[in-house]
């Protein structure tokens, strides 16, 4: 081979040497994840006063329905109406007439009551003249005190039958039947203090061979 040739293939050669040059690895980079990890916890320590401003504004919403209260002021007038007291018997009906049948034993006592200034006529005579005892003119007004219209009533009663004390209750038992006919919201003081029951203790037979319902004549051994 000539020298030529030599000269020739050692260029080549040289050529090819720096290719391995070429493959050196090449230099680390440096590594720049560690740091860009730390910086998304920024936001969400942000974002943690925005739930704080979120709470204030229900609680000013709350607030705003205050106004019914305004609405329920009006109420005290009503239980005002309803606390002041009833009419009167002659505000209610005047010129009236509530009648009402009354019995005990066998008296029987038919009565009418109308708005008045507290008259009674019994058979035509007042109070006290038709029942002069005491006891009998308390019998007679028990019901109207219980109802509260004594001095504001007119009592009118036709009476027959009896003795003097079954006529007054009687009386008493008519003068409470008619109470009711005018107002009925007074059945259950009436009934409580039992004016509307009628008595229906009555006077014993006679029996044959007895002198009285039991009574039996005295025995003679002679």
């Amino acid at each position: 081979m000539s020298e030529r040739d030599e000269n020739e293939q050692q260029p080549s050669e040289q050529a090819e040497q720096p290719a391995p040059e070429a493959e050196a690895p090449p230099a680390p980079d440096p590594e720049p994840a560690p740091e860009s990890e730390p910086e998304p916890e920024q936001p969400a320590a942000a974002a943690e006063p925005a739930p704080e401003t979120e709470v204030e504004e229900p609680v000013e919403t709350e607030a705003a329905p205050e106004p019914p209260e305004a609405e329920a002021a009006p109420e005290p007038p009503e239980a005002e109406a309803a606390a002041e007291p009833a009419p009167s018997l002659a505000e209610l009906a005047a010129g009236a007439r509530y009648s009402a049948t009354g019995k005990r034993k066998s008296s029987v006592a038919r009565v009418i009551l109308m708005p008045g200034s507290g008259e009674f006529r019994l058979n035509g005579h007042p109070l006290e003249r038709y029942f002069p005892r005491m006891t009998h003119q308390v019998i007679v007004k028990q019901p109207l005190e219980a109802a509260g219209y004594v001095g504001r009533i007119d009592v009118v009663a036709r009476i027959h039958g009896g003795g003097t004390s079954g006529q007054a209750d009687a009386v008493r038992h008519g003068i409470a039947k008619a109470l009711i006919e005018a107002d009925p919201a007074l059945r259950g003081e009436l009934k409580r203090r039992q004016l509307l029951t009628r008595d229906p203790r009555v006077k014993e037979r006679r029996k044959a061979g007895l002198k009285k319902a039991r009574k039996r004549p005295q025995f003679s051994k002679r």
